[in-house]
């Protein structure tokens, strides 16, 4: 990845700001227009443990933004419709991890899947070279947090191994 320092910091700070607002702002619309009534938890959830892979609840609770004892009803909530599986901890006998279960993928792969669908009309007009400037973004977005979450994944699963 190259960088081009014609940016100050002040800009590609409010620059960032910005993307995130609108994000969310992107994230709400499409919710609402699927007519999706499954908590936001619940999928970030998913879509921790996609990203991440297994781990155990207190993580996934900290990695979701929620407390433990929210968790807690995520998780049994996800493990009734069998979006979830829990895993044994080899060396802890009381301990389990969360991982995602085939059902989960599925259910994670079509929300997306329906986000996609119900914005799509939003973006209709756009020519191919606004659409490959939104394809290129996304493409450095993945890249950028894949190479910071890789980090903090690797930095949790360390400080997960030595409080175990």
């Amino acid at each position: 990845m190259t960088h081009d320092t014609t940016t100050t910091t002040p800009e590609l700070s409010a620059l960032l700001s910005d993307l995130v607002s609108v994000t969310h702002r992107l994230t709400r619309i499409a919710a609402q227009a699927t007519g999706e009534t499954t908590s936001p938890a619940t999928w970030r959830t998913l879509s921790v443990l996609s990203s991440f892979g297994p781990m155990r609840l207190g993580e996934l609770a900290k990695q979701s933004r929620v407390s433990q004892p929210t968790m807690t009803k995520i998780v049994a909530n996800l493990n009734e419709v069998e979006w979830i599986r829990r895993i044994a901890v080899v060396d802890d006998a009381r301990g389990w991890q969360i991982a995602l279960a085939p059902k989960g993928i599925k259910a994670l792969a079509e929300w997306r899947d329906r986000l996609g669908e119900a914005l799509t009309p939003m973006f209709d007009d756009l020519d191919t070279t606004e659409i490959d400037i939104i394809s290129r973004a996304v493409d450095l977005l993945h890249e950028c947090t894949e190479l910071r979450s890789g980090a903090a994944g690797a930095a949790s699963e360390g400080s997960a191994a030595r409080a175990a």
